[in-house]
């Protein structure tokens, strides 16, 4: 199929549900966070629709761009003006009027991945919500006290279904012992991105892609003790250790991977070098997914299926790994709709559609 007519299909399919999400919103509750989760769905996949129109550039034509942006915009100020009716009003209000403008997602001046403020809660919802709602403007994590202790956080009862822990009080990330977690952290961690460790985890969703897609990659990267969850590690521009994982999904993006004493787990992986294995068994291996390629993926060298396993020293291949089948690979949908979770989705949920445990 033509590029520019799978795109146009796409488009329709995304503004579809979009829009279907949007009027849902008036049916859920607006205590114990559950509209508030919706409204951040949503305002995540406007963001993901913007980018694409911006990829699809290079076999869009200015107009069809200038169509697909009007669309945009206009998924936008349907969500302004429902979330403006579905919030309660406060007695005075300043209100102000502010003009549609048409603006080139195709354009690098305006590409939002360029420009990461160019599409934030703040900017998208309009003034009379932000006044009337605290709750839409607020990061869902920005409730978290500047306690350094963020796994102590991350612990604590919360009506989301997400944490979102913004890490800015810190300087390295670190999440350890947490059980059935989906934690996806946003981009105020790019700031604590000078080292990185997962350590002590069971049935998690661990997504750090966000704080490193802008160029902050971590310079090194530990996971130690992880089962049964699905952890996206984000870009590293040394070495990950990988140890005691068992029963889980891994997405790695890094210049050298060393894994240790894991057991039945698939790696979605992009490496300068030749990964090595050691006491491992079960081991598949994939390329990174589109969906987290950035341009220092596109320009370097990836050896993910150049595996050495340290620990076979017999001639022919080591029976520890395998080349995990593009039917058995997860596929762009699952990445991009699946994993992020939608309001209601439990972890055990989002885990089972991806296959952890495997049967």
């Amino acid at each position: 199929m033509d590029p520019k007519e799978r795109f146009y299909r796409h488009f329709l399919e995304s503004d579809t549900d979009l829009r279907d999400q949007i009027s849902q919103l008036q049916s859920l509750a607006n205590v114990g966070g559950e509209r508030q989760e919706a409204i951040d769905h949503i305002l995540a996949g406007i963001s993901k629709l913007q980018n694409e129109v911006a990829d699809a550039a290079d076999f869009t034509p200015s107009y069809d761009r200038k169509q697909y942006s009007e669309a945009v915009k206009n998924i936008q100020d349907a969500l302004n003006e429902t979330v403006t009716k579905i919030t309660p009003k406060s007695r005075f209000q300043f209100k102000r009027t502010t003009k549609t403008v048409y603006v080139d997602m195709g354009a690098p001046e305006n590409d939002p991945r360029l420009n990461p403020g160019s599409l934030s809660r703040k900017n998208t919802l309009s003034d009379d919500a932000e006044e009337s709602s605290a709750a839409v403007v607020e990061d869902t994590v920005s409730e978290l006290p500047s306690s350094k202790n963020y796994n102590e956080e991350l612990s604590r009862p919360s009506s989301s279904s997400v944490r979102k822990p913004s890490f800015s009080a810190a300087r390295s990330i670190g999440i350890s012992n947490q059980t059935g977690l989906h934690i996806i952290l946003p981009s105020s961690a790019a700031r604590a991105t000078a080292a990185g460790s997962l350590t002590d985890l069971s049935g998690c969703i661990i997504d750090m892609s966000i704080p490193t897609s802008g160029g902050t990659a971590f310079p090194g990267l530990a996971l130690k003790n992880i089962k049964t969850s699905l952890v996206v590690a984000g870009r590293v521009n040394g070495p990950v250790h990988i140890t005691g994982v068992t029963d889980s999904i891994l997405v790695v993006a890094a210049r050298q991977v060393r894994i240790h004493e894991c057991k039945n787990v698939d790696i979605y992986l992009h490496c300068g070098s030749h990964p090595i294995i050691e006491d491992c068994s079960g081991m598949r291996f994939a390329p990174l997914p589109a969906c987290y390629v950035s341009e220092a993926e596109e320009t370097s060298e990836n050896q993910w299926d150049q595996v050495d396993d340290f620990k076979w020293l017999k001639t022919g291949h080591s029976p520890n790994w395998s080349i995990l089948a593009e039917e058995e690979r997860l596929s762009p949908e699952v990445w991009t709709g699946i994993v992020p979770g939608k309001p209601g989705a439990s972890v055990d949920e989002i885990l089972a559609k991806v296959g952890i445990p495997r049967t």
